[in-house]
Order: C-alpha cells, then structure tokens, then sequence
C-alpha cells in the first residue's frame, strides 16, 4: 500500500469509531473555572466511577460537583425523578448554596427519555436558584464538546443587552470632543489617536481557560486598545456578559461549534471568524482578525510573535524535521497540527472525530498558508478515523511522534513509535503568546527521553530485546 501525500488538503471520511473520553469529564475543568457553581450529574454507577476515577476523590477539597445516581426505580420509572431531583437540589443549597446548578445529563438520561429540561424550571422557582440543563453525554463526538454543551445552555442565561450602545456612543463622542475643544492642538492629536481605536461595540470571548490566560489573551487585546466586555464562561456565574445583536463574539478553542451556532441564532450576536490563540501564529492571527473587524490597525504585533519565536529556539531545534500523526480525539488537532508545522515539523496526517468546517474556516485558511510558507506537503484530515486504518499507514510512514488517546499510547509505544496523549494538550495552557513554550514542552518530552536513553546506550538494548 502506498500513501500519496497530497500538495493540497484532503478531507476524508472513514467509518471508525469515536474512541474519546465521556463528555462528562467537563466537569473537571468547569466547575473550577464557574467559582460559584454546582454540578449535579445524573447518571448511572459507571458515571461515578468515571469521575473518580478521573477527576481523582477529592475528599479533603470538597469539590462542587455531585453524582445523582440513577437506581433501578429510577430506570423503570417506579420512583419520581422530580422528587428526588428536588431533594438533593434542596441539599445542595442547604450545604454550599451556589449562584447555579447545573445538570449534567447523561447517557442514561438520554436513552429512559428522562424530561431534565421539563423539571428544571418548577424546580428553579420552588428553591430560588437558577437551574442549567446540559446533555453532556456520551453520544458525542469528542470528550471536549462536553464544554461545548455547558456554554451553549448557558448562552441562553446571559442577560440581554439593552440597545442603548448607539445612543451611548453619541453621548460619549460628544462629551469627547467638548474636552479636545479646551486641549493645545499637539495633545489633540495624540488623544484622539488613542481614543479612536477603541472597539466601539462590546467583545466577548467564549472558551474556559484558565483564569491567568484568559487575563494574558485579555492584556493582549488591550495592548492593540480593544476592550473585553466579558467572558462566557466568566469566573461567577452573576457575571455572565450582557448578549445581543450589537455584539461580537469569538471562540478560543475549536470544539464549541455548537455555542457558536447558539450565539449567531439565538442571542443574534455576530461570530469573528478568527483562528484559534494556539501557538504564536495562531494568536497573532486571533488578534489581527479582532482588530481588522473593529478597524484597529494592529501595534507591534509582528515584533511581539518574533520575540515568542526567539525564545522557542531550543525546542524548534529538536522538532525540526520530525514528523508527527495525529490519531484524533479532542478536536484540537487542526490548531496543533498547524503550529508543529510552522516549527518546521512535517504532519503526515490530521484525524480528527468531528469537523465543523464552517466554525474552523478560519483555522484551515491559516494551516494551508502556513504549509506553503514552510514548504511542506499539506497533510490529509480524516474524519473519525479507522484505528485500524491508521495503524496500517503509520505502520508504512513512520512517523517519529503519534498524538493519540490513552487508549492507543502503550500498543504504539510497543511497536517503536513515539507517543504523546492528547488528552494532556486539553488540560494544559496552550493558548496565547506566553504558553506556546507549554506546547513543545510536551510535545518534545518523548523526543528528549529518546535522546536521552541513546546517549546512555539504552535503545540499542530495548531494540534487540524486541527483536
């Protein structure tokens, strides 16, 4: 069998298998970013030993996230699932009272057709605490759309945007120009350069990052004079930003395609096609597009990326050359696959469960240029791969790095190819100028261990025990 690389994307569909985490594992993330949240997840005992397993049981830390375990009664409908849906709601609210509950359905759910989104509102109004419903369940494509699903029931939380911004913006414009009618001419000018690239219309990003990036990425917008009126998540469920039809909107990671399509459709805001904060390419190129919707030329920004180029150095010396394959399953792998290529790494194939080629528009513009800039063949993406497919041309490529799931790492590992998870890339900051070095630091870990043992002597003697 031979593998054609092509000089332009491939898009292909196979019929494999989405071997990814539950969705539910959001859970892990979220309720540390939402502070005044509470996660109730309905499900079965298998859901439990799944968060226990890999959220780890934090005893001592009192995490704010709870399991609803579903029984038997439950399952044949013999007990009421409002009743007791309410009495651990009451619970909670006795205990830890929060701002917002949030269920998180299940498979399980799903499949007995339990009515969550029915229940939810009576309930709201009997504990006064507002209640946000989340089919967080297996039947998607990929672990990381568990977020997805969250962000888009709470889009429908966030309150709306009065239309006051024109008239504001006049009031302000005005007020404006009778304080430059008392300043000396040279002032005049300085000031109304600086106050002319002000957004005038309000900014949200959506996306949960850490609270240290999103203030990096916010810091870097202010630098080119653009406000962010607000995250969604934000920190506290109370200071979810204001939506509507004058705002703008854009997405950090290229897993929320389905908030995306929540905030155009219905809160009516308007989407920046950008690509995604990941490596210092794709964040200048998250900044650029920002700045060019609201008319802002861009300052130093060109100097700022270099800057982040130099520092990598080190790292673009040991990646330079390598070839790497991805397996798919956390729906970063186009952002990635196209930051490895600008450090000058040669990327056979991109799978990936699930491609929202509309949502990632921006991102595939960004990868094709970004291989003609570095002269490199334009790798094939398939879609929900064939595991079995995949080992068979990795078999015959020989790719020197494999980003795969947990699943598959020790199988490859066995047969002599190198292994990253690509779970650890979801958990760990990768977005922004700033946490570029993140990335290669764990994409060249596998790398360095190699050169590592052979400079101990150590691969020669793991190559005849296989043999």
């Amino acid at each position: 069998m031979s593998i054609k690389i092509s000089e332009t994307l491939t898009f292909e569909c196979e019929t494999g298998n989405y071997h990814t985490f539950c969705p539910i594992s959001c859970v892990a993330w979220l309720y540390q970013k939402i502070e005044d949240s509470f996660f109730l997840v309905v499900g079965t005992k298998t859901c439990g030993y799944f968060l226990q397993n890999a959220l780890g049981v934090m005893i001592f830390a009192e995490p704010r996230y709870a399991m609803a375990e579903l029984e038997e009664g439950d399952i044949s409908a013999q007990l009421n699932d409002y009743q007791e849906l309410k009495r651990l709601c009451v619970q909670i609210k006795k205990d830890r009272n929060p701002s917002v509950i949030i269920w998180i359905g299940t498979c399980t759910t799903e499949i007995i057709k339990m009515d969550l989104e029915g229940m939810a509102p009576k309930l709201e109004t009997e504990i006064e605490i507002p209640i946000v419903v989340a089919r967080a369940n297996g039947l998607d494509y990929a672990f990381t759309q568990g977020e997805d699903t969250v962000l888009a029931a709470m889009a429908h939380r966030c309150p709306e945007q009065k239309v006051e911004i024109e008239k504001n913006q006049k009031i302000e414009d005005k007020s404006i120009q009778e304080l430059f009618s008392f300043l000396p001419l040279k002032i005049k000018e300085k000031s109304s350069k600086s106050l002319n690239l002000k957004n005038q219309f309000p900014l949200v990003l959506f996306g949960s990052l850490p609270s240290t990036v999103a203030s990096q990425l916010s810091l870097e917008l202010k630098r080119q004079s653009i406000h962010v009126s607000g995250w969604l998540p934000a920190q506290r469920y109370t200071d979810l930003p204001t939506l509507g039809d004058k705002v703008y909107v854009c997405g950090v990671n290229p897993f929320l395609s389905r908030t995306a399509t929540t905030l155009m459709r219905r809160r009516k805001c308007k989407l920046i096609g950008a690509p995604f904060p990941i490596g210092p390419d794709g964040t200048r190129a998250w900044i650029e597009k920002i700045c060019s919707v609201f008319n802002i030329e861009t300052q130093g920004l060109e100097e700022r990326e270099q800057q982040v180029w130099e520092s990598l150095k080190n790292y673009l010396n040991l990646v330079r050359g390598k070839s790497v394959f991805f397996m798919g399953d956390n729906l970063l792998e186009i952002s990635l696959a196209r930051f490895l290529i600008r450090c000058g790494m040669i990327v056979y194939e991109i799978g990936i469960p699930y491609m929202d080629k509309r949502y990632q528009a921006a991102e595939l513009t960004l990868l094709q240029e970004t291989c003609k800039k570095m002269c490199t063949p334009m790798p094939r993406i398939v879609e929900k791969p064939d595991n079995y497919n995949q080992i068979q041309r990795m078999r015959e490529l020989q790719p020197d790095l494999a980003i795969t799931g947990m699943a598959h790492a020790n199988p490859l590992e066995a047969r002599g190819i190198n292994t990253k998870w690509s779970v650890e890339f979801t958990f760990a900051q990768i977005h922004g100028f700033t946490n570029a070095k993140d990335v290669l630091e764990l994409v060249t870990r596998p790398l360095r261990r190699n050169n590592n043992l052979e400079n101990l002597g150590w691969t020669n003697l793991i190559k005849t025990q296989k043999g």
